[in-house]
């Protein structure tokens, strides 16, 4: 009885120790042609480019958002394949309308 009890308890602790799997708005990565991706960030998204940045040599973090406010980070390969890896509500911009230089 006391072991069966203590099986439940355990079974229930690690039941919560394990965080839920949240459902992302993009499952997995979503990857295409450069050019594509970008047409269709533009027009299925109304989404426009407001920042970028160089990750190295062979990277471009971009950041595209929207309106409404939606954004979506997306990396930009030199092999011509561009790829979302976030996407999020409430994009505010803070920067002036000056680049930022390091």
């Amino acid at each position: 009885m006391i072991y069966a009890s203590f099986l439940s308890v355990l079974g229930l602790t690690f039941s919560l120790a394990v965080p839920a799997q949240a459902k992302s708005p993009i499952a997995e990565v979503l990857c295409e042609p450069t050019q594509r991706l970008h047409e269709k960030l533009k027009g299925q998204f109304r989404s426009e480019r407001v920042a970028t940045g160089m990750r190295g040599p062979e990277q471009i973090m971009e950041v595209w958002s929207s309106d409404r406010g939606d954004w979506t980070m997306v990396v930009t390969y030199a092999t011509g394949t561009s790829c979302i890896v976030a996407m999020g509500q409430d994009w505010y911009s803070h920067a002036e309308d000056k680049p930022a230089r390091g």
